[in-house]
């Protein structure tokens, strides 16, 4: 019992005391996750405008859609940028069909 209670002590002071890595995110990363976040932030204020339309409520309407949409384009900012860091060709043709959605989103309240 005093053995294990001893392993169990230098387990914890070794993993206490001794430093450990961290890798940190690339910038790449953090223009992904930038994009899903944003990008999963506008559609859920789009669903719950769908949700409160199905409800009949109009409240606040176009100010919740100006917000998704802004979002939307920061994000596809945000995947522009990311591809650009990675080197890779970007889906322009995507890109822009997504960015005249969240306009027409923008300009349709």
């Amino acid at each position: 019992m005093k053995l294990g209670a001893f392993i169990l002590l230098i387990i914890f002071f070794t993993n206490l005391f001794l430093p450990t890595q961290v890798k940190a995110e690339t910038q790449f990363d953090v223009y992904m996750n930038d994009f899903y976040s944003k990008s999963r932030e506008a559609k859920d204020i789009l669903k719950e405008i769908e949700i409160s339309l199905k409800e009949g409520s109009r409240s606040q309407v176009c100010s919740k859609q100006r917000k998704a949409a802004k979002l939307g384009l920061l994000a596809n900012k945000s995947l522009i940028k990311a591809f650009e860091i990675s080197g890779t060709d970007t889906p322009m043709e995507v890109i822009k069909a997504s960015q005249k959605q969240w306009n027409s989103i923008l300009n349709g309240c």
